[in-house]
């Protein structure tokens, strides 16, 4: 009885608000219909409701009657007279609970406990009995199972399920973030059977017979260093009459992984592989991806082919699409690659001399493949990526920028070509398939970004309905080499919708590609996947009327989980990213940097410093004026002076407060001490 006095203290503490009183069915409008969305907190505690149509319903933390973030909520609406700026609502009752789990860290006292979770969206602390420890200590990040949700009066209650990683545990923000995400390095004991039994299965000569056998071909991969699932190979020749046969060699998963089995089942649930930094969470069990299935050199492989003639032009004028056996005669890496074609290296030369012709007709038709799609219109945003080097403690030493260089840009332009050929193939077949698909912008988007082009002195001469992205692209072409061409890619991307996948194929805007797909990374990708089990039915004839159905249905399954997946994988990547870029400022604090404004919002400034790190200047802690926003112009103006800080603004920064935990980092604008008649006879005395 006494613990539950504990934990109904816990909330108590909270401050009523005078407009938000303790019992808000005295506010309700009774003739407002209840309204259903999903709620979508703040750290603040506060959230909003967001309906499927319609506008978002603000609540007060106050009005939350114990609903958790992610929830499914019933909403009655306050009347007009209360509401300061929208729609607010009162939280009636939760129709379905999202959050089974939470993963945080455990604030332990003698007879009971907490877990406080990471995701500062979810602020709702956990509150466990002693008896369901589980030998958690001060400090460990836990998860724990919720036993009892929360009510307006009370904490939720659980019990805590497994430790992931004991306090100040070398990798361990890393693994609670792998965890909070419901994801798993390790996979369950029947996965993990299958794969391996698959993965001692020799290449029969039988299987061998009905392929077409590569093995004698200068085939080779070109990978990052560090890369162990190696899911693609590049052949290319110089034909008689001029063209060139480029051969994209991509592994045969398919044949490893029997559509519907637990190997399989557990590979879509995942969707694709997660790449944080020091860590991978893989599609696929070890002994499959960086194994049996990885085009390592020197042992044979199964693989699907896609073999292009391509003219002088960069025309795919003849294709083939077959299962074929390869050998890979080397194991390259970009920056080899790279200093080959790029700096003529002597001592690389002679260590790949089999192959170097290889690589230098490789170059040749990757330039000629580039130069058509960009003739084509297609979108290249060159953005700095960071390189961020950990130690092995996992403590970011170093940022950097990681280089694109000539290997990287030639692989890419193999597989573009490769993924449009096997999209187009499919499309004429009409059969099912995944393809990617990237709708154009909304006329509203293209219509900011033309008033924010105008404020560089750019016009962009499009109609805002019929966008081209060629019109874009020479817009990317006319800032290159400009301070403000970060920003302009920026914006330019931001105005764009998000790529897809789907079985209807709507095109590539970006690229400007009418069929596209992703076929070259199923070690990694499940649509890739999905598309090989596709590719091989229609090579061995096994497309009947009710393997189609079948095939349609998986397909779409693939399609949007693969979507949801990806938009996981993503955040998880950018969310790893900005703490160790939080981690590393730590040890900057007090630092002065050269910056750029790269985000303007009605409360701060987003300034990037030439390493990628961005962090926020608040506008309260500009002390020599009031700032207000101006949303259209990307700026910010002061209300007595007229000072502007606006968006491609150079700026120098003092980095004052960095917070891993929170993903966050603070900094203030050094103001620039105009130089005076004093400062420049003091600096000729000195010299």
């Amino acid at each position: 009885m006494k613990e539950k006095k504990e934990k109904k203290y816990n909330n108590s503490k909270k401050e009523v608000h005078p407009k938000h009183p303790k019992h808000p069915k005295h506010h309700r409008d009774s003739n407002h219909e209840s309204i259903v969305g999903v709620l979508d907190k703040t750290k603040s505690g506060f959230g909003f409701v967001r309906q499927e149509e319609g506008e978002d319903i603000f609540i007060s933390r106050y009005n939350m009657n114990g609903a958790m973030n992610g929830d499914t909520v019933e909403v009655d609406l306050l009347p007009g007279y209360l509401w300061e700026r929208s729609m607010e609502g009162i939280i009636d009752k939760v129709v379905e609970r999202s959050t089974k789990e939470v993963v945080g860290k455990f604030q332990k006292n003698k007879r009971f406990g907490f877990v406080v979770p990471d995701d500062k969206k979810n602020n709702d602390d956990v509150f466990v009995k002693k008896e369901h420890f589980r030998n958690a200590q001060e400090g460990d990040t836990v998860v724990v199972e919720i036993t009892e949700y929360p009510t307006k009066d009370a904490s939720a209650e659980g019990k805590i399920t497994e430790v992931i990683c004991r306090k100040g545990e070398v990798g361990g923000e890393i693994k609670a973030l792998i965890r909070a995400h419901g994801l798993y390095e390790t996979f369950p004991s029947r996965v993990n059977a299958e794969a391996k039994a698959r993965s001692k299965e020799p290449i029969t000569e039988e299987e061998i017979s009905r392929r077409v056998d590569l093995r004698k071909e200068t085939i080779i991969t070109i990978d990052g260093a560090t890369a162990k699932d190696l899911d693609d190979g590049v052949s290319v020749k110089k034909l008689d009459n001029g063209n060139y046969l480029l051969g994209v060699h991509i592994a045969d998963v398919s044949h490893y992984v029997d559509a519907h089995g637990k190997l399989d089942e557990e590979a879509l649930k995942r969707g694709n592989s997660v790449y944080l930094l020091s860590r991978v969470v893989p599609m696929l069990p070890k002994v499959l991806s960086n194994g049996i299935c990885s085009l390592n050199p020197n042992v044979d492989r199964l693989t699907l082919s896609c073999q292009m003639e391509i003219d002088g032009k960069g025309n795919v004028v003849n294709h083939e699409i077959f299962e074929s056996i390869i050998n890979s005669k080397a194991r390259m890496v970009y920056d080899d690659v790279s200093d080959i074609l790029e700096n003529q290296d002597e001592e690389l030369i002679e260590k790949y001399k089999d192959i170097y012709d290889d690589l230098l007709i490789m170059g040749e038709l990757a330039e000629i493949l580039r130069h058509k799609r960009k003739e084509k219109g297609s979108l290249d945003f060159d953005f700095d990526e960071a390189e961020i080097v950990l130690d092995e403690d996992e403590v970011p030493v170093e940022i950097g920028i990681e280089e694109r260089r000539t290997a990287n840009r030639l692989i890419e332009e193999f597989m573009l070509a490769a993924n449009q050929t096997v999209a187009e193939h499919f499309f004429w077949i009409d059969c099912p398939f995944v393809y990617r698909v990237h709708e154009k912008p909304d006329t509203d988007k293209i219509v900011e970004l033309k008033a924010f082009l105008a404020g560089f002195g750019i016009n962009l001469p499009v109609n805002p309905d019929n966008v081209h992205p060629k019109a874009l692209n020479d817009i990317l072409e006319q800032v290159a080499g400009t301070p403000y061409e970060n920003i302009v890619n920026t914006v330019m991307l931001r105005s764009m919708k998000k790529a897809y996948y789907s079985t209807s194929c709507d095109g590539h805007f970006g690229l400007s590609f009418r069929y596209y797909c992703h076929f070259t990374s199923p070690i990694r990708r499940y649509p890739d996947l999905m598309i090989h089990r596709i590719i091989k039915k229609y090579i061995n004839g096994e497309l009947t009327e009710s393997s189609i159905e079948g095939l349609k249905k998986d397909a779409e399954e693939a399609s949007l989980i693969s979507s949801q997946t990806e938009r996981k994988a993503q955040s998880m990547e950018r969310e790893a990213e900005k703490m160790k870029k939080a981690q590393h400022m730590e040890a900057h604090i007090g630092e002065i940097f050269d910056g750029v404004i790269s985000g303007v919002t009605s409360f701060g400034i987003y300034v990037q410093l030439p390493n990628t790190v961005e962090g926020m200047v608040r506008l309260d802690s500009l002390k020599d004026d009031y700032y207000y926003y101006e949303e259209g112009k990307y700026r910010v103006i002061g209300s007595h002076t007229n000072k502007i800080y606006a968006l491609g603004d150079q700026v120098k920064i003092e980095v004052i407060g960095a917070s891993p935990e929170e993903r966050i980092i603070d900094f203030r604008i050094v103001p620039i001490r105009k130089k005076n008649r004093k400062d420049e006879c003091e600096k000729g005395e000195g010299k």
